[in-house]
């Protein structure tokens, strides 16, 4: 069948895909639950019949506020193919961003997945006039549960409703809106179409191979890199396992062995920082073998490896590289890496244990993907994000900005024509603020954000990002923020990777405590003197970090320095540390 909406893709899995053993799947009391697909349309159309007894109409906002989980979807469809609009919504932004949210979106109903979340939705519901109702995955006060949603749909079966509702919706109609993570002020609405979301899975279909079939899901749904994802699973008739939290990947890597799964580099960066300190309980020639393989993947190369290295990489993947993949538990076709650039040396050593990389650019405005990384020779190189995607037409104009167009170009901002009109132009090209350019063989490289590059007070221009990423290569440096605008020099926060620290200093004897004493001893202060010495000649004389100062706190979703995709909130920072970024330039 053909698929013009995002809902139509259920119909198309139960044709080609009967006999999938389970469509979705998740944890519930630490044993996996699997739908096939049809008890998967089973629950989307109960959830579909209960909302049309609330009287729920076409166009209305109902959020999803939702860890990843089989429910999430079950909701996402049973949403759309009624006509209304699935607004997903981080679980741990602020207050202010959800009463922003809440009542810009005009959001009727929310599912949540737990009982700490509806008690602390209380207080800001009271402050969301047109809200009526919040759907809880248990049983809790101020909520209905879902079990009981289930029997209100099951007690008002309405298929005939239901098909007249899907029949009505086009392929032009909007499906969904996705409020922007919010980096540089108040989360703004992107309204995507069923064929602004459609449009990419074509493209993207020949990306996993025919026999990868299986895939472990952690990244938020919320985020339109892994919810477009999740959809191409879905057309390619995949098996999606969603793992339980971020701290359970590894374990139910070793029991789902996926062929596939999405990630951000800082989820590989912990898994090479964890195979790389592993060698070092270590000794003798065991170790001497052990970091000779480690080096040798760390040089690999996907298209132009010479005959010597594949003789060294034979003995390496035998002796070395079989046991870490027994040991991580995958089978993988393909890691699609997202949201920030990977290191290069990282990405060759994933590539050559058997964890190939993909790279990927976009943003939700995009539906997300603009350009990934694509099988055949030069079109995987490290440090690119691939050639444009099919159908996407990318250029870099002055300022050495990326624009694009093609069908994948939002419909809007909601309720903001006048910031829509900003960044799309007459001719339907839609301007990232992402500087770029490419290679002499067509791959795209991300240079930097337009908002982010300064000038100094000597009218330098200096790109924060490409500093920052060279020096994020540091194991002893989790993030960095540089800052220097109308300054006589570029200068920096630290935020130290504590767990490699503390390991560094427990190998070389020093002493380690908490880490507000470690951040002000000079011995650890030294540590990153001689880090900034080693990354600074990289860069020009007015690029160099002259000062720096490193910050106790450990940077996370949960305190709000953090994204949920990880990027550092460059506003929250240059708020909540003023002091000190003042103090660097004193």
């Amino acid at each position: 069948m053909e698929v013009t909406r995002i809902f139509d893709l259920l119909e198309q899995y139960t044709e080609k895909y009967p006999d999938q053993e389970a469509a979705v799947a998740g944890k519930v009391n630490h044993e996996w639950v699997k739908y096939n697909i049809k008890d998967y349309i089973r629950q989307v159309n109960r959830i579909s019949y209960a909302f049309l007894a609330k009287g729920v109409q076409p166009g209305d906002k109902i959020g999803i506020i939702c860890a990843n989980r089989p429910e999430w979807n079950f909701f996402d469809f049973a949403i759309m193919q009624i006509g209304a609009v699935s607004v997903p919504i981080y679980p741990n932004i602020s207050e202010t961003d959800y009463i922003h949210i809440l009542n810009h979106a005009e959001i009727e109903y929310i599912f949540v997945d737990s009982k700490d979340l509806v008690k602390r939705l209380q207080p800001i519901l009271a402050k969301v006039p047109h809200f009526k109702e919040v759907i809880c995955l248990h049983e809790t006060e101020n909520a209905i549960s879902l079990e009981d949603f289930y029997k209100l749909g099951d007690e008002n079966p309405n298929p005939e409703e239901l098909q007249k509702r899907k029949n009505a919706i086009k392929a032009t109609d909007l499906a969904t809106m996705i409020y922007t993570s919010g980096t540089t002020g108040l989360p703004k609405g992107v309204m995507l179409s069923h064929r602004n979301i459609l449009s990419q899975l074509e493209a993207l279909k020949v990306t996993p191979a025919k026999w990868s079939n299986k895939v472990l899901s952690f990244l938020p749904l919320c985020h339109a890199y892994e919810r477009i994802l999740v959809y191409l699973y879905h057309y390619l008739g995949m098996s999606i396992y969603y793992a339980e939290n971020l701290g359970t990947i590894a374990e139910n890597i070793k029991e789902v062995h996926p062929t596939m799964m999405s990630c951000v580099p800082r989820v590989l960066e912990k898994m090479y920082d964890k195979l790389y300190l592993a060698g070092k309980k270590m000794t003798g020639f065991k170790k001497t073998l052990y970091y000779w393989a480690f080096n040798l993947a760390k040089e690999y190369k996907i298209d132009e490896n010479t005959i010597w290295y594949k003789i060294r990489y034979i003995i390496a993947d035998m002796l070395i590289y079989r046991k870490w993949r027994e040991a991580i538990g995958g089978n993988f076709d393909i890691v699609v890496s997202g949201g920030a650039a990977i290191q290069k040396h990282q990405a060759a050593f994933f590539n050559a244990i058997g964890m190939p990389v993909f790279e990927g650019y976009g943003i939700s405005e995009t539906s997300p993907v603009i350009a990934v990384s694509a099988r055949g020779k030069g079109n995987r190189i490290a440090g690119t994000v691939g050639p444009p995607l099919p159908g996407v037409e990318i250029r870099i104009v002055e300022n050495d900005e990326i624009i694009c167009r093609g069908p994948n170009v939002m419909m809007g901002y909601y309720k903001d024509p006048e910031l829509t009109a900003e960044v799309i132009d007459k001719d339907g090209w839609f301007h990232t603020g992402d500087t770029g350019k490419f290679t002499e063989n067509g791959n795209l490289v991300i240079t930097g954000r337009l908002k982010n590059i300064f000038k100094t007070s000597f009218g330098k221009y200096v790109n924060p990002f490409l500093i920052e990423e060279q020096f994020c290569k540091s194991p002893f440096i989790e993030h960095m923020v540089v800052f220097g605008e109308n300054e006589k020099y570029a200068a920096a926060l630290i935020a130290p990777d504590f767990t490699y620290l503390k390991d560094f200093c427990t190998r070389h004897s020093l002493p380690f405590s908490d880490n507000e004493t470690m951040v002000k001893d000079p011995e650890i202060i030294a540590i990153y003197k001689k880090e900034i010495n080693k990354y600074n000649p990289m860069f020009a004389h007015y690029e160099q970090i002259k000062n720096f100062e490193l910050i106790a706190d450990e940077w996370t979703i949960e305190n709000n320095i953090l994204t949920p995709t990880l990027k550092v909130k460059r506003k929250e920072i240059q708020l909540r540390y003023k002091n000190q970024i003042e103090k660097l330039f004193a």
